[in-house]
């Protein structure tokens, strides 16, 4: 059994290198948006490469980071997490020299490889090295303070962008991983689920990314509308067939289907998928509004979108503790809904927009809408199946979140009308901003209508700490995998979700 101590130094240099680990990844992916028009310019980038500057991380992470998470339980959490920290600091490292935007675009895909190998393994060995008594505090604290870096992020990225150049976006990872790496080796004990001996499941996550880039590829470049760009959405489509055949019929697949059997877990999956593909959008499209359009600097746009994340920092935990009395139907319903009146107030921030008057109203009533829902959506998963399952339920809302996100930023804009140098136009972009939120705020509305229809109260309160500690906006936190045999030891009533 995990014995160490939160008070202990080993205990605070455990928490402090996974704190460092998991900002990394979540710094990176909140602080790139607000990058993207300098990047553009200086690299001379159209529209479609800006997409692909975030996908290609996106794409990389969602696709591999179930099976980032089983490579832990076979060879060791920590062995795992510290390569995976090492790699994501290389590839910061080459995005932060990109020549052009297909070399930046190339590391972007080698950073989220390793971010599909450092992020599961974060949480996983905070779980896997204090002891019970502990560990509710270990995590709450973990996400705490990696709530503070969520939300010191857009500012920080904003800060760097405007000071030194969009180049230490990246190259801001190299140092903290020197840290982290370290700290790793020497304070965290090694970790893993000895009784893993069947083979991975290359092939469907092969077919799995293979069916996300393809479906990507064909919504970033439809503009052009050739037989080619068919070609690769049919293709997609039938990797994406293949990849649930595949799963199927292996005795030891990644993705279980039998999982979604439990009709709570694929409902509110579905939910998940509305959520996130709204936010994937709206994070995307606003920091570009607000520096081409309203003309605010980098720093500014930054901390213009800081509300939110402080408002989930500060609320979540309240907010699922609400949810665990009156049961989650009700906030997975009302949040969605007020989160899409958020985005419609966005329609009033347009060039020269007044902070107080336009964006704080639409940024603030947005956060109001995640607090609402965002925590009941992540007890509501784990809680929806079995707990020697929950890792793995944990493991496939966040990929279907990551995967939301990824197909939002490569569709709303074909769908909005955009044009490859959109941005590099106020008036046009703007345009197509005003086209865009509707569209953001009508899937956040199909969610609410799906949590209303099938959404059911849930069995005895969910306990983890995770479901109640929330301030990431780009995904759902992801529990560490843990082995049957440690659950049934620790005891099945500490928590069903």
């Amino acid at each position: 059994m995990p014995d160490v101590r939160m008070a202990s130094p080993q205990g605070k240099w455990i928490l402090l290198t996974t704190v460092l680990g998991s900002s990394m990844a979540m710094l990176d992916s909140t602080v790139v948006n607000v990058a993207l028009p300098r990047i553009g310019e200086d690299l001379d980038a159209n529209l479609s490469a800006l997409q692909w500057t975030v996908n290609a991380y996106t794409l990389a992470l969602a696709g591999l980071i179930l099976l980032g998470g089983s490579l832990g339980d076979r060879y060791g959490r920590r062995k795992i997490f510290v390569i995976g920290v090492v790699w994501f600091a290389a590839a910061s490292l080459l995005c932060g020299l990109a020549p052009n935007t297909g070399f930046l675009i190339a590391a972007r895909t080698l950073q989220g490889i390793g971010g599909a190998l450092l992020t599961p393994g974060s949480l996983a060995l905070i779980q896997a090295s204090f002891h019970p008594d502990d560990r509710a505090r270990a995590v709450g604290l973990w996400s705490g303070f990696g709530g503070i870096g969520a939300a010191i992020g857009p500012f920080l990225g904003g800060w760097l962008v405007d000071g030194p150049g969009w180049r230490w976006v990246f190259l801001l990872n190299v140092p903290l991983a020197l840290l982290c790496v370290p700290v790793a080796l020497r304070h965290v004990p090694e970790s893993g689920d000895g009784s893993k001996h069947g083979r991975f499941d290359v092939l469907g996550a092969a077919l799995g990314a293979l069916a996300l880039a393809l479906v990507t590829y064909a919504l970033i470049e439809a503009r052009g509308g050739s037989l080619i760009i068919a070609v690769t959405a049919v293709a997609g489509v039938a990797a994406g067939i293949a990849f649930v055949y595949v799963e199927k019929r292996r005795p030891d697949p990644m993705m279980p289907l039998d999982i979604f059997a439990s009709r709570q877990f694929t409902a509110v999956n579905l939910v998940t998928v509305c959520v996130y593909a709204a936010l994937g959008g709206f994070f995307f499209l606003a920091a570009l509004q607000l520096q081409v359009v309203s003309g605010y600097t980098a720093l500014q746009a930054g901390t213009a979108l800081l509300p939110t994340t402080v408002l989930m920092l500060l609320f979540s935990a309240r907010s699922g503790a609400l949810a665990d009395k009156i049961g989650p139907r009700i906030p997975l319903t009302v949040g969605p809904l007020v989160s899409a009146a958020g985005l419609l107030l966005m329609l009033r921030v347009g060039p020269d927009a007044s902070y107080v008057a336009d964006v704080l109203p639409a940024v603030f009533v947005f956060g109001v809408g995640l607090v609402i829902l965002v925590a009941p959506l992540t007890a509501t998963v784990l809680a929806s199946v079995d707990v020697a399952r929950a890792g793995l339920a944990s493991g496939i809302n966040n990929a279907a979140a990551r995967a939301a996100g990824l197909i939002a930023v490569a569709a709303l804009p074909l769908l909005a009308g955009m044009s490859e140098e959109a941005y590099r136009s106020a008036d046009a972009f703007d345009a197509a901003f005003d086209r865009a939120m509707p569209i953001c705020a009508g899937v956040l509305v199909l969610g609410a209508l799906i949590a209303f229809a099938t959404v059911r109260p849930l069995p005895p309160d969910c306990r983890k700490p995770e479901c109640l500690h929330h301030s990431s906006v780009t995904a759902p936190p992801l529990e560490g995998v843990r082995s049957r045999g440690r659950l049934e030891a620790e005891g099945k009533g500490d928590g069903g979700g």
